[in-house]
């Protein structure tokens, strides 16, 4: 009988493909060789987030195209009243201002983490987290003026009811996430203000010996938060 030699070589690659992958998920080694549990993962969360906030966003399309009631004007509900004169947007600009610089001081801090420059990086990642702060500040007082005005999840004194049941879902959604950064921000910083990252010391947030990567997926997950903010900013408050 003759054997073929592409035969034995297709099930070596088979026995590869199915004992291979186990080992690799079963042991230490990398399922992905050149890319990091942890940087993979958080791809992954991201991913997920992807598609909720998709949902979200798809639905609120969808409640706004579809309702016979008129819809609030985003201009007039979200206008400050500031020296005798209605500003509108005024604060949602600030707040997109502030968020979108964040990005800048999280991706000076990766880049400062790159080239070892640990107390810089820190600096860059505690400024990147008091701006975090301050949008979750000024949009907990959107969120109290808001209600101090008679809006509800479940209607408001403007027009359609689905306004604050949206409203209250995607901001809050978000703002949670940029609370979670914020913490982790926070967390991540004092661990590389401290040196922990430097010692020949195995964490769950570094292999150690010079091992920043924690500061570059925490950069991952800040800009993905920035980005989703930016089409809120589109679809919620300039449509």
């Amino acid at each position: 009988m003759e054997h073929h030699p592409l035969q034995g070589q297709d099930q070596t690659l088979q026995q590869r493909g199915h004992s291979g992958f186990a080992a690799d998920w079963g042991s230490d080694q990398r399922a992905f060789k050149k890319v990091s549990w942890g940087k993979a993962m958080m791809w992954i969360l991201l991913l997920s987030d992807t598609f909720v906030f998709a949902c979200f966003l798809v639905a609120y399309l969808n409640a706004r195209n579809s309702t016979t009631v008129e819809w609030p004007n985003a201009s007039e509900v979200f206008a400050l009243h500031i020296g005798g004169a209605n500003l509108p947007l005024i604060l949602i600009a600030i707040m997109t201002f502030v968020l979108i610089s964040s990005s800048g001081t999280m991706a000076m801090a990766v880049n400062c983490a790159y080239r070892k420059a640990r107390k810089a990086t820190a600096v860059l990642m505690l400024a990147t987290a008091a701006l975090g702060a301050m949008f979750v500040g000024m949009q907990a007082f959107e969120w109290s003026k808001l209600i101090s005005e008679g809006v509800r999840p479940w209607g408001n004194p403007w027009g359609a009811e689905q306004f604050g049941a949206s409203f209250f879902m995607i901001t809050g959604f978000h703002g949670t996430h940029v609370t979670i950064g914020v913490i982790f921000l926070v967390i991540v910083a004092r661990r590389v203000w401290r040196g922990d990252f430097d010692r020949n010391q195995r964490s769950w947030m570094s292999a150690g010996n010079g091992d920043y990567e924690a500061v570059e997926i925490m950069g991952l997950y800040w800009h993905f938060v920035d980005l989703v903010w930016v089409f809120i900013f589109a679809f919620f408050y300039l449509w």
